[in-house]
């Protein structure tokens, strides 16, 4: 095409670009800038925040040795995380009738035991549904559920959380916790915990022999509880190391703040696996 008046007609290509630069060292920096950015995406960070509205924590206590627990896993796994924050701590104290929990960890069993005392109870059974750290038995009637998700979601705002994790499956992920318990009495407490779900168990003796069990938002790692402030606020960070066969393809990362006396849950927070973190 002629140059129209007052334009400049491009040079002839020479092979060389600005500053005197072959096209050949144009292209391998244009690679070395491509391997960079790439570099960056494969440790991008992921956030999730819960500072607007209070986010309910729901916890099923559960086992592969209890023949009650399979419904209440099945009924887990449905939740659609974002409205809640959905956990399976598998306890170990049924291990002993026959079938020993992969998934199990005796801190959990502790947990429960702590949780119920606060909550004024005496007995720890599974599958136990806990909502915002209180016994919740009516989890198999959605509209009870449904209805108590909402008075917990509508209670004024106690605190704000922001979750950010970085890493990938050969190396970790680390997870940094931060945000505030906004002004009341007493003293509160934060937890981090990483979670796997698709899991399943071909259960070869026990009360559940013979069946193929399924799971979801089983918690592999655990850490609390964590201090936060005089002045409320909250800052932890984390690295949850690859180990115990964990697939981070389908793992994720939750966290809440909860009352240290009480044991009432006052947030939570919850982020699934990032493509950039596999």
């Amino acid at each position: 095409m002629e140059p129209r008046s007052g334009e400049r007609p491009s040079p002839p290509f020479s092979g060389r670009g600005p500053g005197g630069w072959s096209l050949l060292a144009v292209l391998r920096r244009l690679t070395f800038a491509a391997a960079a950015l790439a570099a960056c995406a494969a440790q991008a960070e992921c956030v999730a925040r819960a500072e607007t509205v209070a986010v309910p924590l729901v916890e099923l206590y559960t086992s592969e040795g209890c023949s009650s627990c399979p419904p209440a896993d099945r009924w887990l796994s449905q939740l659609a995380p974002g409205r809640v924050v959905p956990l399976a701590l598998h306890v170990d104290y049924w291990d002993y009738i026959g079938w020993r929990d992969r998934f199990a960890q005796a801190r959990f069993g502790q947990r429960q035991r702590e949780m119920v005392n606060r909550g004024g109870g005496r007995v720890v059974y599974t599958p136990q549904v806990m909502l915002n750290g209180r016994d919740f038995r009516a989890w198999h009637s959605p509209a009870a559920f449904d209805e108590a998700v909402r008075k917990a979601a509508a209670r004024p705002l106690q605190a704000k959380l922001a979750l950010a994790v970085t890493g990938n499956a050969a190396e970790g992920w680390t997870a940094r916790l931060t945000g505030e318990v906004l002004p009341r009495k007493g003293r509160s407490e934060a937890y981090l915990a990483l979670y796997e779900s698709g899991l399943a168990s071909d259960v070869a003796a026990g009360e559940n022999r013979g069946a193929r069990l399924r799971h979801d938002y089983v918690v592999r790692q655990w850490l609390g509880p964590l201090p936060v402030g005089a002045d409320g606020r909250i800052a932890h960070s984390h690295t949850f190391a690859p180990r115990d066969g964990i697939d981070f393809s389908r793992a994720g990362v939750a966290a809440f703040v909860q009352d240290s006396d009480s044991g009432e849950v006052l947030q939570a927070v919850a982020l699934a696996h990032c493509r950039a973190q596999i």
